[in-house]
């Protein structure tokens, strides 16, 4: 019988999903821990959601109630159904992470949670009954610097001798026309660099994708700003591991674990003030802020890329700050703290 139900109810790996693999890695030796709805890479098989409800039906042995992790608008709805329809012995814990005001639907779920974990400071602004603020960790085994960058980016099979990238969902809100104005900028004195862009385009964003695209042939660079699409979780870590730079420049964030994912396998950042990704920075010791401005992000990173024992000291000092301050293992020790926190309370 678990103690734990955690949930996933997308099928598409989404940040969201990468967040909630890396803690479940964690709990899953710690807790009787069931994962409900879609597989996440590395995690215990998945039961489905009728599964789950069936499973909560009894009391776990030495818990007063099961705890139902959600962080998806199906998944709160699916664990209200089972606390107050069902009337089963089910609490609810909800990760938060937006910074802006949720819509009307959300509101009304979250308001119905038993307890939230807010990501950042900011976060927690927008939501009730914060248990703890909480900010995601990256799992710093999986993630980790390359012994040879040079090797690991020619490993990749991309050309060039050196590579950039932004991670995420191609379209307007993920700054995707922002990373393509600074590389159309930024490319042609570095010849030796190598952009891509990793994600997919949804179906609405095609239109969006294809101006990219038509702008990008018109000035030449074609064969070096790429769109590979988007790669296998599991095959993430080698690539960012080859990187010299992470760069991301959203309009909004309510996160945004590229960097930090990034900062594990030893890469600085260049991103806009968007999301945790100040924080991340460390004040210009591991990642540098830039405006939303084209020739200014192209600037950041002609500078970190022309000046080696900069990068190098930034590629420490991410990897350190990866470790002791955002690592998954400090993620799961917070939430735990709030699910003992629960049960003790009865």
């Amino acid at each position: 019988m678990p103690e734990l139900i955690v949930t996933n109810f997308n099928r598409n790996f989404t940040g969201v999903s990468a967040t909630a693999a890396g803690v479940v890695r964690q709990q899953a030796s710690r807790y009787d821990l069931a994962l409900a709805g879609h597989a996440l890479p590395g995690c215990p098989d998945p039961i489905s959601p009728a599964v789950a409800l069936r499973l909560s039906r009894a009391v776990p042995s030495g818990r007063p109630f099961i705890l139902w992790h959600v962080r998806r608008n199906p998944e709160m709805r699916k664990a209200l159904w089972a606390r107050d329809v069902l009337r089963l012995p089910v609490r609810i814990v909800f990760t938060s992470a937006a910074q802006r005001r949720h819509s009307l639907v959300p509101r009304w779920l979250i308001s119905r949670m038993d307890a939230i974990i807010a990501t950042t400071d900011r976060a927690a602004e927008f939501v009730p009954h914060v248990r703890a603020v909480v900010p995601h960790g990256v799992d710093t085994e999986r993630f980790f610097p390359a012994a040879d960058r040079d090797k690991a980016w020619a490993a990749t099979g991309f050309p060039g001798a050196r590579g950039i990238a932004t991670i995420g969902r191609i379209r307007a809100e993920k700054g995707t026309d922002r990373f393509v104005a600074a590389m159309l900028r930024l490319l042609p004195d570095q010849p030796d660099v190598t952009a891509l862009v990793i994600g997919r385009a949804a179906t609405a964003d095609k239109a969006f994708l294809q101006n990219l695209k038509d702008q990008i042939a018109t000035a030449g660079l074609s064969d070096r700003i790429l769109f590979p699409g988007e790669v296998a979780p599991e095959a993430l870590p080698a690539l960012l591991r080859g990187l010299s730079a992470v760069v991301q420049l959203p309009r909004y964030e309510g996160y945004g674990m590229a960097p930090l994912e990034g900062m594990a396998s030893g890469v600085p950042f260049v991103a806009t003030d968007a999301g945790y990704y100040r924080s991340f920075a460390a004040q210009g010791r591991t990642g540098l802020i830039t405006t939303d401005d084209a020739q200014d992000t192209a600037d950041a990173l002609r500078m970190l890329l022309s000046d080696p024992a900069r990068h190098a000291a930034m590629s420490s000092a991410a990897r350190d700050a990866a470790e002791i301050h955002f690592s998954i293992q400090r993620e799961a020790d917070g939430i735990g703290a709030v699910y003992e926190a629960m049960w003790s309370e009865g």
